[in-house]
């Protein structure tokens, strides 16, 4: 139902019925109701300043825009109380079992080396959905155990090398499906040696043995470490180790530092162009480590990135672009929509949430009328893209930023020891959104984009255990 058809049919029902055919209150709620499903102009109208410079980039722009505005304007499916499109909760959880559970089409042998990211963002996805995933858990033992390697961590798949990434993924699934069987299966000696060897003398961390030095190296480490509750101390063994006093913080303040460039954001390394999944992995990272508005401002240049943020959500769309002058994606409502909570605990020790600086309904509204795939579910980059678990994962932790208030606890219990920073966060409250109660999802920790209950689960089973 188109949002124009909306608004005129409570208008001339209005129109139609005289003071006394309806209740005053009555008649003032009608007028509400025609009042809110109105679309602000602000996400249907072009900028009002358009550079006159034609690039590549420029018509691609305009192009992707004139793709999304009929979404906007007219929005698909069964629409809430504010006229967007209502978030179609069974489809897209159907559509994520299907992506777990299989078969998969031929040309998904391409992925195999990504299969644990596959569980990870199908399973994430459901539990945004609140969709009890511990029913998987047995699956995902079965699956998981011959991806580690005994010299520590995780492959891609069953006799592939460990690598950061698929390290961190498949220690998340384990941790959302939870339980004590699950969590035993991680070798944390192990793991905790083969970080060892992944830690740097610069500081950083390379992905896997000889591999490249990066921003995710250091995130997805230090989500490893501090989930496990692995110790801070460095192997012997590990080329980091120079004094014999080495950590695994020795420098990394320093190096995510150097990856910040010229624009404000944050680069995959030094030099390189700026990026949001990099500003996430980045602030998160440092967020894990200590208090954020002690290791942020200390670390970063906050007026800078806050303004290369804010140049990412583009109008009238809304949604958020990954680079300077590059496309809206559903998946940044995360890489950069996910920086937002961070930034705002960085800025202050209050648990109070700061003034945004992105626009939450624009963010929404860009979410649930452009991004679902309302035939078969799941969510996608845009319109024209076909739906995939790892945007149906990263779309709806975008959606559960925007609907919730994310605060930290300044407490000095928090602080470098055992990297345990990233457990002083809570939620402070709903926003106010344009949601119906069936469109909110259940919110995830904003740095270890888990559930909350299961990150604490896991950090707690392990530091009741002593040793490995």
């Amino acid at each position: 139902m188109a949002m124009e058809n909306t608004t005129n049919s409570s208008d001339s029902r209005i129109e139609e019925l005289s003071d006394s055919e309806l209740p005053t209150s009555e008649m003032e709620q009608v007028a509400m109701s025609a009042e809110e499903v109105s679309i602000p102009s602000l996400f249907t109208s072009h900028p009002p300043i358009k550079d006159n410079l034609v690039t590549i980039t420029s018509e691609m722009q305009g192009e992707t825009l004139a793709e999304l505005l009929p979404y906007l304007m007219e929005p698909e499916g069964d629409l809430n109380v504010f006229g967007i499109s209502s978030l179609i909760r069974k489809k897209h959880t159907r559509y994520l079992r299907h992506m777990l559970e299989g078969p998969f089409p031929p040309q998904f042998v391409a992925a195999d080396a990504t299969r644990p990211w596959m569980l990870y963002w199908a399973l994430a996805a459901m539990t945004m959905l609140d969709v009890d995933v511990s029913e998987y858990r047995e699956r995902i033992i079965s699956t998981c155990t011959p991806f580690q390697n005994k010299t520590g961590g995780f492959g891609g798949g069953h006799g592939q090398f460990s690598h950061i990434a698929t390290s961190y993924a498949s220690v998340l699934s384990i941790v959302m499906v939870g339980g004590q069987e699950a969590l035993d299966l991680i070798d944390r000696k192990a793991m905790w040696h083969w970080l060892g060897q992944m830690k740097q003398k610069n500081g950083g961390f390379s992905v896997c043995e000889g591999g490249e030095i990066d921003i995710r190296g250091a995130y997805c480490s230090m989500t490893i470490i501090s989930l496990l509750n692995l110790p801070l101390e460095l192997p012997a063994n590990s080329p980091a180790q120079v004094n014999g006093d080495e950590t695994f913080l020795t420098n990394l303040e320093e190096w995510v530092s150097s990856c910040q460039t010229y624009e404000g954001g944050i680069a995959g390394a030094p030099n390189n162009e700026a990026h949001g999944a990099y500003a996430f992995c980045a602030l998160a990272c440092l967020a894990i480590i200590d208090t954020p508005s002690k290791i942020i401002p200390r670390c970063l240049n906050m007026p800078s990135l806050i303004s290369w943020l804010s140049s990412q959500q583009h109008a009238p769309d809304s949604g958020f672009a990954g680079r300077t002058n590059k496309l809206v994606d559903g998946c940044y409502s995360h890489w950069v929509g996910g920086c937002w909570p961070i930034i705002s605990a960085a800025l202050s020790s209050s648990s109070q949430p700061q003034t945004d600086l992105w626009s939450r309904e624009g963010l929404i509204r860009f979410i649930l009328c452009c991004c679902q795939q309302q035939k078969q579910g799941g969510l996608r980059d845009k319109p024209s893209k076909n739906p995939d678990s790892y945007h149906s994962c990263y779309v709806l932790a975008g959606l559960s930023t925007a609907q919730h208030y994310f605060g930290f606890q300044d407490q000095e219990s928090f602080s470098v020891v055992r990297a345990s920073a990233g457990f002083g966060w809570s939620i402070t409250g709903r926003a106010d959104v344009i949601c119906d109660e069936d469109d909110w999802v259940k919110p995830v920790h904003p740095l270890f984009v888990v559930p909350f209950e299961r990150a604490v689960e896991c950090r707690k089973y392990f530091e009741e255990r002593e040793g490995f």
